[in-house]
């Protein structure tokens, strides 16, 4: 995804003042050094020519993978405005997002926001967008004509290509030696290989909403970059109708149909019953209320997940984890046997793998001593437990494959 730094920012220059260059310094929470931009194109007419500097009056958050962000900042310069139209709030934040459901959508109105992106060398596509900030902007040097301003445009969708073209090969990459999807000897490494591409196709798309947004203009841009535009025969938009009336009734009649008591047999093992009467795999549900457990600790101990990154790492990878074990997982209760072995080990080693993250992020906590030692080792425990029961899984359906 884009590196969204906004809420890190405490104040900024952007100088547009040579034509063809932007440059700029951003000094952000957490580091001692301003962001140096050395980029290549123009703003949008509002900024072109114009020494932009701008503040943030609000809460500065200290981005968990800043330390990743290079000093320097060289590549070009995407959408720079500072009248983008947004819609922000009428009422305070915390109105906003508790706003009764019985009232309608909470009051918003449209705002002018600052909009600065870039394609860095070091760090792809970097993103600043506010409509808190507070600006101050020169007069202009001088002026885009028309002709450089429809050059600036393109140049600016030129670097988004050139960034949308680097995440299409990587989802070209994990299509190569693929396997039909109509043979019937896929294993774990087969799967594995589809799921790599499927969240690379999902980097794609969240890219593309981030940046265009949910808007009808947007759909279609992002469906034509998505290669969803293709032209549809009548035969084929027939076939799509009955499809949609087939998946439709099926749903319909699922959802009429009680739920399948699981195998009482298999209590324990396959499924639980949680105390709201939900039905999850007792590893999961262990793994679960552990990672719910640390979080509620670390805000007991009124610490700021984000504002330490191995922090932040190890209660989020711990999380993910137990979200990856309910995708493997959950369905057993009701359907042992029926999903692919090789499916199920290939999600389990997704598992592991948030796990292992989530190992590495308390191990590098422990020497700060921000949590308790008997917490880290606590935890330790836990997660090195929760990684043992899924190694003997994903070896009891290697067994089946």
């Amino acid at each position: 995804m884009a590196f969204r730094i906004h809420d890190s920012v405490v104040r900024g220059e952007i100088d547009n003042r040579v034509k063809g260059i932007v440059r700029g310094k951003i000094w952000l929470a957490g580091r001692g050094e301003p962001l140096a931009l050395e980029l290549n194109g123009n703003a949008h007419p509002d900024l072109a020519g114009c020494r932009l500097t701008f503040t943030n009056p609000q809460e500065h958050l200290a981005h968990p993978h800043l330390d990743s962000l290079a000093a320097l900042q060289r590549g070009t310069i995407g959408d720079l405005t500072a009248s983008r139209k947004v819609r922000v709030p009428s009422v305070p934040m915390e109105e906003f997002l508790h706003w009764p459901k019985e009232k309608g959508r909470p009051p918003s109105h449209w705002a002018n926001s600052l909009y600065l992106e870039w394609f860095s060398e070091a760090n792809g596509r970097v993103v600043i967008e506010s409509a808190d900030f507070e600006l101050n902007i020169s007069a202009p040097e001088w002026r885009l004509t028309p002709e450089e301003d429809a050059q600036r445009a393109r140049d600016a969708a030129g670097g988004m290509a050139g960034f949308m073209g680097k995440l299409t090969e990587a989802i070209t990459e994990q299509q190569r030696g693929q396997k039909d999807p109509e043979a019937g000897d896929w294993n774990e490494h087969d799967y594995e290989k589809l799921m790599k591409e499927s969240d690379a196709r999902t980097t794609k798309y969240m890219e593309l909403l981030d940046k265009y947004g949910d808007s009808d203009e947007a759909e279609e841009k992002i469906a034509k970059e998505m290669g969803w535009d293709h032209e549809v025969t009548p035969e084929q938009a027939e076939q799509q109708r009955q499809w949609i009336e087939e998946m439709n009734a099926a749903t319909e009649e699922a959802l009429n149909e009680p739920e399948p008591e699981p195998d009482p047999h298999r209590e324990g093992i396959d499924w639980i019953r949680t105390e709201d009467g939900d039905l999850r795999h007792p590893l999961q549900h262990r793994c679960f209320e552990s990672s719910m457990k640390y979080w509620h600790q670390v805000d007991e101990l009124g610490l700021e997940k984000l504002a330490d990154k191995d922090l932040d790492q190890f209660i989020f990878e711990f999380q993910t984890t137990g979200a990856k074990l309910a995708g493997a997982l959950n369905g057993l209760a009701q359907d042992r046997g029926s999903r692919d072995a090789g499916f199920t080990v290939a999600y389990l080693k997704r598992a592991l793998d948030h796990l292992h993250k989530s190992q590495a992020g308390l191990e590098a906590v422990a020497p700060k001593k921000i949590l308790p030692e008997p917490m880290v080792a606590e935890a330790r425990a836990e997660l090195f437990g929760i990684r043992e029961a899924i190694l003997k899984l994903m070896d009891e359906f290697r067994g089946r494959e």
